[in-house]
């Protein structure tokens, strides 16, 4: 029986895939920043620790309380929506500490378990604004776009230790917390000059076409655990998989014009 660890289980996408994992029958450690015991159920096949991915001694504390695990699911996040023009460094880096250097961080710390055994798995949760850029995320995207680079050199990196690297790239999830989690973060980033551009922004999130759902996502990540090929991106969602094919379409039409 194999065991999981899930980043960011608090809510929305993390606490959607432990809960899909451990229905599946894998043995699942839940983290999250502020410790809540009551969001999923009981077993002994499922154990919340907390972990800040932003600290080192709470990866160390949280890895040791683990133990051995089969894979990791990198989820961990912070939204941030706002003119990059407004947006102060210090926010920057803040997105950055969580999206990009607390998800290499974890992935740092599970390696020589992962290279010892000669086995083991590697999933980030990036987005579909590495396939699709749009206006306002400037920061956010940059943070998910380190990650899609990071994962596809690590993949090859990894490959003659059999750690097996895979991405899963939601798309537009209103159904999350991404806007309440950042709203102290965003507060003052849209000054009156960019208003118009938010207003049209928000207008257009207000009548997607399609959406990602916590299911869609969790239902990726035991797909891309559950699959033994050298596949490294998993779109999750209607929207996403649209995003996805229009992006591969696009990728083909220019290296047919090079030839």
């Amino acid at each position: 029986m194999k065991t999981v660890l899930i980043t960011g289980c608090s809510s929305g996408y993390g606490l959607e895939t432990a809960r899909h994992f451990h229905a599946r029958g894998w043995h699942v450690i839940a983290t999250m920043r502020t410790l809540r015991t009551d969001l999923l159920p009981r077993s002994e096949r499922l154990r919340v620790l907390p972990l800040d991915v932003t600290r080192p001694d709470s990866i160390a504390a949280a890895l040791e309380s683990a133990g051995p695990i089969d894979a990791l699911v990198n989820n961990a996040g912070v939204g941030l929506f706002g003119a990059f023009e407004a947006t102060p460094m210090a926010t920057v880096r803040e997105v950055f500490e969580t999206n990009t250097f607390g998800m290499m961080a974890m992935t740092q710390a599970v390696l020589p378990q992962f290279r010892a055994r000669q086995s083991g798995l590697l999933i980030n949760v990036t987005s579909t604004v590495t396939l699709a850029p749009m206006p306002l995320v400037a920061a956010y995207t940059a943070s998910k776009t380190a990650i899609e680079g990071f994962s596809e050199s690590l993949a090859f990196e990894l490959e003659a230790f059999n750690v097996r690297v895979k991405l899963v790239e939601p798309g537009y999830g209103p159904g999350t917390r991404f806007t309440e989690n950042g709203a102290q973060r965003m507060q003052g980033l849209i000054p009156p000059a960019y208003a118009p551009l938010a207003q049209s922004v928000f207008s257009a999130l207000g009548n997607p076409t399609a959406v990602t759902t916590a299911a869609d996502v969790a239902d990726a990540v035991w797909r891309a655990a559950n699959d033994a090929s050298a596949t490294l991106r998993y779109p999750a969602g209607a929207d996403a998989v649209s995003l996805a094919q229009e992006a591969r379409c696009a990728g083909e039409a220019a290296e047919a014009l090079r030839r």
